[in-house]
């Protein structure tokens, strides 16, 4: 490659670079325009800085310091005062992290929205974790939480037995969170919660589940197909679903009791058991990414506390040495190609377990050291966002970019590698790369700033 070429290479990295920082600022701008009227411009802008230096710091236990985010909000050599930048924004009283979640609702909207208009079955996927903080004691609103972390450790491998013992409990907060997708493409934040069980803040799971469902439900009506794991199975919360008429699809444990079509009660398993698969069709695996032939079975049948509710149970069987999903819907099932789009909305789920281990990891959303609990929730909101907007770049109409972006900002060698599908982690590492390549200043555009 001579000069010539490699300039005009340098000239065109470096619009692109410009081009996502535009994309970060107009994925940005309904927030923006909202936080114009309640804080200073300064602090606006602020907000895209945190947003790109979350994207280019990536350290799995320190990517959410205020003291490392500085340095990248500014520069090195100006890391103190992008510090004390943050911390501006983040102690500032004129907001509420209630405008992010308020944005991330809107976002959830829109998506929905376009999935109806479409005449594509919209999914919203439900699920719970926690947000831990094991050395920490004096931090507002820390509760117990099982440690999510410790139980995986702890698990028995083949070859290393490990006696099982209690649970183990940290200090933390507990997380519920919402996405929005269809059965094809990336999905989208539509809410991230955190609460706690301790303190003047005391709430408990159901309250906090029954008021994110109430918004759901005011925004969405029927529209959507609720997908839930089994730790939501259970009368309490099939009462909430059929109160605001949901349609849904929830994995039900195979030792939990339903009628059967004789009004008996009896337990998942045995109201399936010794009867054969109607059909056997293939799907594709997402998380062992591999084609896998299922047997599928589907029956009527009810719950003992709304025996006036039908209800079906679909079973669908992994194969050999694999548990068989039981799934539990108000959803009608009257052939194994209703059956079998059911079972595919369900394994979307996966989704949101690529979202936890996502956050946690390569987010670091378990680093913050902040006292305050508003203060806290602003910075894992703003955390959020920058997620958020990484979603956006997985669109399929930006296939080419992509590609570029991996093939030149983050290149791996290696049928591993190459095999493995983790677009996400390396198209971060790659639009962090390229930026810190084409370091710029990030001003705003008029039209999002008051005077101050």
């Amino acid at each position: 490659m001579n000069n010539s070429e490699e300039r005009v290479g340098e000239q065109a990295w470096n619009g692109i670079a410009a081009a996502l920082h535009a994309e970060v600022k107009a994925f940005l701008g309904p927030l923006l325009k909202v936080l114009d009227a309640h804080i200073d411009k300064r602090l606006v802008r602020t907000v895209v800085l945190v947003v790109e230096a979350i994207i280019e710091l990536r350290h799995s236990s320190h990517g959410l310091l205020l003291s490392e985010l500085g340095g990248y909000i500014l520069n090195a050599e100006q890391g103190p005062a992008g510090t004390k930048r943050l911390s501006n924004l983040l102690r500032s009283p004129k907001w509420h992290y209630g405008l992010i979640e308020q944005f991330l609702w809107q976002s959830g909207d829109r998506r929905v929205s376009a999935l109806v208009a479409s005449h594509e079955e919209a999914l919203v996927v439900w699920d719970e974790s926690v947000w831990e903080k094991p050395e920490s004691k004096q931090s507002e609103g820390l509760c117990a939480v099982r440690s999510s972390k410790a139980k995986r450790l702890t698990h028995v491998k083949p070859g290393f037995y490990n006696p099982p013992g209690r649970p183990i409990f940290v200090p933390g907060m507990n997380w519920v969170s919402l996405l929005v997708l269809g059965m094809g493409g990336p999905p989208v934040v539509a809410a991230m919660r955190w609460w706690t069980t301790r303190g003047p803040r005391t709430s408990d799971r159901r309250s906090e589940e029954n008021k994110l469902l109430a918004v759901a439900y005011r925004r969405w009506g029927t529209q959507v197909l609720h997908i839930f794991d089994q730790g939501f199975a259970g009368a309490p919360w099939l009462r909430l679903l059929f109160g605001y008429r949901q349609r849904f699809v929830l994995r039900w444990p195979l030792r939990y009791q339903l009628l059967d079509g004789q009004g008996r009660k009896r337990k998942a398993w045995e109201i399936c058991r010794g009867k054969r698969s109607f059909a056997t069709v293939t799907i594709r695996d997402a998380r062992l990414q591999c084609l896998r032939s299922i047997g599928i079975y589907y029956v009527p049948v009810r719950h003992p506390e709304f025996p006036d509710v039908q209800l079906w149970l679909i079973v669908s069987r992994q194969g050999k040495g694999k548990s068989p999903w039981y799934l539990l819907t108000n959803q009608a099932v009257d052939s194994v190609e209703a059956a079998v789009r059911l079972i595919r909305a369900y394994a979307r789920r996966w989704q949101i377990e690529m979202a936890w281990r996502y956050l946690k990891s390569d987010l670091a959303f378990q680093s913050p050291r902040l006292w305050n609990w508003n203060n806290r929730l602003k910075l894992l909101l703003i955390a959020t966002l920058a997620y958020a907007f990484l979603l956006t770049l997985l669109a399929p109409l930006l296939t080419g970019l992509r590609a570029l972006l991996l093939r030149y900002w983050c290149h791996r060698t290696g049928k591993r590698c190459q095999d493995a599908l983790t677009p996400l982690y390396r198209l971060r590492s790659a639009l962090a790369g390229l930026w810190s390549h084409f370091h710029q200043p990030h001003p705003l555009s008029p039209p999002y700033l008051n005077s101050g």
